[in-house]
């Protein structure tokens, strides 16, 4: 078992990453994370998403959080971003460069990434 220290040491180390996943900024991104997703890849899609806002300093205006199925099994992983007075934009089929990316040109920059959502893949 970790010393009390330890246990504290990992705890203030991921405290920012929890007040990521649960903020309320203006953008909020939401990753599939039930099973299929899971099993697609998504848990290493919400890490780099978690990782990749807080080095770009958006953690006030990103939130990044996980939800269950989104629906369309054969795209995971599916990740869906939320603004404010904008249609919800969905990628499919994300890896981590490719979240590395989305969060670059669409969350920091305002470019919708056509090429990965879901309009594109079943077109």
């Amino acid at each position: 078992m970790k010393s009390l220290a330890e246990l504290a040491a990992i705890r203030d180390k991921m405290k920012d990453k929890v007040v990521l996943r649960e903020g309320s900024g203006d953008i909020r991104v939401v990753v599939g994370m039930a099973t299929c997703g899971i099993a697609a890849g998504a848990r290493p899609v919400l890490n780099a998403f978690v990782s990749k806002v807080a080095e770009e300093g958006l953690a006030d205006k990103v939130t990044v959080s996980q939800t269950g199925c989104i629906g369309v099994c054969q795209f995971e992983p599916v990740v869906e971003v939320f603004e404010a007075g904008k249609e919800k934009v969905t990628y499919v089929k994300m890896t981590p460069e490719k979240a590395a990316e989305v969060v670059e040109k669409h969350l920091k920059g305002g470019q919708v990434i056509n090429e990965y959502t879901i309009t594109n893949a079943i077109s």
